[in-house]
């Protein structure tokens, strides 16, 4: 009698043990994480790796020149929370054209500028983006909007000059239970080692970089006035007379304001993001501008400058070619001031700005320059 009991208390022992096993293995069966990764490969691929549950996939997205001045092509509202929690500053110009979405990644970036030094740290943006990645093309969309919050955050904050863009990745990890789909998205270094351009290999490089540069803007600052105009002018011409252009475009850092400032060395990619970020240090509306200029020696060249306003009225300023290069080591004066506070007139001439920083990127839109020059 007791074996029957024992064979009947085992035989549903072993039904209820089946019984979880099996609910277990449907949880399993419907619920799996996905994980994608945007950014830039030579080709699309998919690299499974733990088990089949788990995938990685690089998705090829529009391009983000870590130059942007390689690729260029010619051209011509928030809620009371998200004004509290990232108020928007005077030299913030291109933030203000991006689409929400593009809006929440920049603001990410601005959150987490601090942790990102590191070159490895995680931006965690959540479930922000369900909605865009429920679409059919929910991918592309978001790979669109990353790639305009990168190229408007870069041209907005000179002082990021150590990140490099196409070393950092939009990863996308879709998690399905049953028929639940859910994103998290966020920012990392993916595979790479970091997402500092290639002259940094750690923090502490990067911090005393960033030191050194605090100490060249606190020596400039120190000429400071209660004149705008004045204030414009002592940029420009420090920059003139700090920095030498150079012409072998094979130096360390001379796109970005460290090149400028700290070795004083630069291309004109360096003057402009130089000059806009002592503007914004006095806080006078500035813009870097790229577009293709027509040099002295009539060859048309990929070239930066800087838009600035004064009072309500915005003038062109290049720095560059103000501090021309020149053999006999003697420039005229008045040579010093060819391109600034100029209006539109004067600039065209020789100046075509463009507002897409990168092929196949978002159409960035410019202040509107005054027709004459500052002071006619």
């Amino acid at each position: 009698m007791k074996s029957k009991i024992v064979t009947v208390l085992m035989t549903i022992a072993v039904f209820f043990l089946s019984s979880v096993f099996c609910f277990m293995g449907i949880i399993l069966w419907n619920e799996y994480i996905e994980i994608k990764v945007l950014k830039q490969p030579e080709n699309a691929k998919t690299i499974f790796y733990g088990n089949e549950e788990t995938v990685e996939q690089n998705i090829k997205t529009p391009q983000i020149a870590e130059n942007p001045f390689d690729k260029l092509k010619d051209v011509g509202q928030k809620t009371e929370e998200q004004e509290d929690a990232f108020p928007i500053s005077v030299n913030q110009y291109f933030y203000q054209q991006l689409e929400e979405p593009s809006k929440i990644i920049y603001r990410a970036f601005e959150k987490n500028k601090e942790n990102m030094k590191t070159g490895t740290y995680q931006v965690d943006l959540g479930n922000a983006f369900d909605d865009i990645l429920k679409q059919s093309d929910g991918q592309d969309q978001l790979g669109e909007y990353y790639q305009s919050a990168i190229e408007a955050y870069t041209y907005d904050h000179p002082e990021v000059f150590y990140w490099s863009p196409n070393k950092m990745y939009l990863n996308i990890e879709t998690t399905t239970k049953g028929k639940n789909v859910t994103y998290h998205v966020y920012i990392d270094n993916g595979k790479e080692e970091n997402y500092w351009i290639h002259e940094f290999s750690s923090k502490e490089q990067v911090q005393e970089a960033l030191k050194q540069i605090e100490e060249k803007k606190n020596i400039i600052l120190q000429n400071k006035t209660e004149s705008v105009y004045d204030n414009i002018k002592m940029v420009h011409d420090y920059l003139i007379e700090n920095v030498e252009y150079d012409t072998s475009i094979s130096k360390d850092n001379i796109y970005n304001i460290y090149g400028a400032l700290v070795k004083g060395e630069a291309v004109c990619e360096g003057y402009a993001r130089s000059f806009k970020y002592m503007m914004d240090a006095m806080g006078i509306p500035c813009t870097l501008v790229i577009g293709k200029g027509n040099n002295r020696e009539g060859q048309i060249e990929n070239h930066a400058w800087n838009y600035v306003q004064m009072g309500e009225v915005w003038y062109a300023v290049d720095v560059t070619w103000d501090d021309p290069v020149t053999t006999t080591g003697w420039v005229s004066p008045s040579s010093k001031y060819r391109y600034f506070l100029k209006g539109t007139r004067d600039m065209v001439k020789d100046h075509t700005p463009s507002g897409q920083f990168t092929n196949g990127g978002k159409m960035f839109y410019y202040p509107t320059l005054s027709i004459s020059n500052y002071g006619e």
